[in-house]
């Protein structure tokens, strides 16, 4: 790229005038995509990160200072900052999405969980009958929760309270993961 080229690129960023972005992407933008790839190496991550880059570079604009860097050093380091950004924000994207197949409640064995061996029965006695009767109907009679509603003349708003009451209750005396692998086996 020609001397002038250059400095005509800078004043018209200086001015703000959006002809400046077209001739940045015109002159660098293949070769900032290649440095973006490099970083992330993923097609549409690189443009992601090109496109980012150039947004950024015609915000700080006016903080181009050419006594300090070539044009293309500066480019190169927004680019190059811009997509070493973008890789930690997909990794840590990544890193906080549930990973079902390393989650715990799926080990639980979850199959051979029978209520008769957990005295569910046993221990629905040890919370109200209200909330008993739901549990039962729902979970040993199979009902759904409209029919619950249905069975027992109960509105099918208490009908959900009342299961989510007595869960509450369950959970006090068998733990979260042993309740949530109950559920899970009679729902299966």
């Amino acid at each position: 790229m020609s001397i002038l080229l250059e400095k005509h690129i800078v004043e018209l960023l200086q001015e703000r005038n959006e002809k400046a972005i077209s001739l940045l992407y015109e002159h660098y933008g293949n070769t900032l995509y290649g440095v973006a790839y490099k970083v992330v190496r993923d097609e549409e991550l690189a443009k992601d990160v090109l496109q980012e880059s150039f947004v950024k570079i015609w915000k700080k604009s006016d903080s181009y200072d050419a006594s300090k860097a070539k044009l293309f050093t500066w480019l190169f380091r927004i680019t190059r900052n811009t997509a070493i950004d973008k890789l930690r924000s997909v990794k840590t994207k990544s890193d906080k999405e549930i990973q079902i197949n390393v989650s715990d409640v799926y080990n639980l064995g979850v199959n051979s969980i029978n209520p008769e061996t957990m005295d569910i029965r046993e221990n629905l006695d040890k919370i109200e009958s209200k909330y008993q009767i739901v549990l039962d109907a729902l979970f040993f009679q199979g009902m759904t929760q409209q029919e619950a509603s249905e069975e027992l003349d109960i509105p099918l708003g208490t009908i959900k309270s009342r299961l989510k009451i007595g869960l509450r209750e369950l959970k006090k005396i068998y733990g979260a993961s042993m309740l949530v692998a109950f559920v899970l086996n009679l729902l299966s």
